[in-house]
């Protein structure tokens, strides 16, 4: 299976609203606090570029008013053209002012993830990580766990994703492992796991595997870039992020 990425900041999203559907704006209007207004319009706005780039739809603000985003009663999103089911699938991150949308086939089932490297606590990892994955971090050498940190975490919560449960499971339900182990420090220096393309893979991602339950293995990519990083998990065989490109208004 294919899916194809998105990613826009706060400031690709115009200031007005008239891309919104009359549905999303009643939405937003519900939203009071400033930062979950702006996190919602970004992910709309993503979700918007990344379907429109895939389904060869206009772009212009007010034919972007005709694809909705709605929550479906997991929580995931799910897209709707003039009012009915499209006939694609998304998932959809943000995090620090950017937004990640990845786009595959309808009836499929898939996550996406974003999540900044910053610190962890020794409890935080006992609580939400395996055996085998605290025993992954403890081998990395130090200036690299806050990274590797971060990509676990993050495809967990795009397998929760896939699932379509978020955070209602024990995260340690499922362990996350990069594909062929961690780079030892010995061969790749940590600045060099951000972006290493190839004319297969020109936005560097990485393999990785999340094993559920213990028997259901789900493959997926990851990224990193700009102290953030991306996830992609699905229960299906899964070929390298297709990236695509989005309209900036600025």
């Amino acid at each position: 299976m294919n899916i194809y990425w998105l990613e826009q900041t706060d400031a690709d999203v115009p200031v007005g609203n008239q891309w919104l559907s009359a549905r999303e704006t009643i939405c937003l209007s519900g939203l009071h606090f400033a930062k979950r207004r702006a996190d919602w319009r970004l992910g709309r706005w993503t979700a918007k570029q990344a379907v429109a780039a895939c389904l060869n739809l206009s772009t212009d603000l007010h034919s972007l008013g005709d694809i909705e985003i709605r929550a479906a009663s997991s929580g995931a999103p799910e897209v709707f053209l003039q009012n009915q089911p499209a006939d694609i699938a998304i998932s959809l991150s943000h995090r620090d002012g950017t937004a990640l949308c990845t786009v595959g086939p309808a009836g499929t089932s898939f996550g996406c993830d974003l999540e900044a490297i910053e610190p962890r606590t020794e409890a935080f990892i006992a609580d939400y990580f395996t055996l085998n994955e605290r025993a992954l971090i403890a081998r990395a050498p130090a200036e690299e766990q806050p990274l590797l940190l971060a990509l676990l975490w993050s495809g967990k919560e795009s397998a929760l994703k896939t699932l379509r449960v978020g955070l209602r499971l024990d995260t340690r339900c499922m362990c996350v492992s990069p594909a062929g182990g961690w780079p030892q420090p010995s061969r790749e220096k940590s600045q060099d796991l951000c972006l290493i393309p190839s004319a297969n893979n020109p936005d560097g991602w990485r393999p990785l595997q999340v094993r559920y339950s213990g028997s259901c293995v789900f493959g997926g990519w990851w990224r990193f870039q700009d102290r953030l990083v991306r996830t992609a998990v699905s229960n299906l065989p899964l070929g390298t992020p297709v990236a695509q490109h989005g309209h900036r208004t600025h």
